[in-house]
């Protein structure tokens, strides 16, 4: 089933209500992944750099279009949780 990154980060804000923990850990991960000086542009919002967010999604997935499953990224906020000791 195709899926938009709108509808995996609905999806994974439902879970996050639901688990805290969850929701701690995509926060982190979020901020890990902003892009750097996010407050000197517009929109000045700590988004990713969309050139490093699809070279991740080549990397992973063999497309630079991808949308990870929702549950791909909890996992791996789960395990950088877990590997990193946050």
């Amino acid at each position: 089933m195709p899926t938009t990154w709108s509808t995996t980060i609905l999806y994974l804000a439902a879970r996050a209500v639901v688990r805290p923990r969850l929701a701690v850990d995509l926060l982190r991960t979020a901020w890990a992944f902003r892009r750097r000086g996010w407050y000197r542009r517009p929109p000045f919002l700590p988004l990713p750099d969309p050139t490093y967010l699809r070279w991740r999604m080549y990397t992973a997935y063999a497309d630079e279009h991808a949308v990870p499953p929702a549950e791909d990224v909890a996992r791996f906020a789960r395990w950088r949780r877990e590997t990193m000791g946050l």
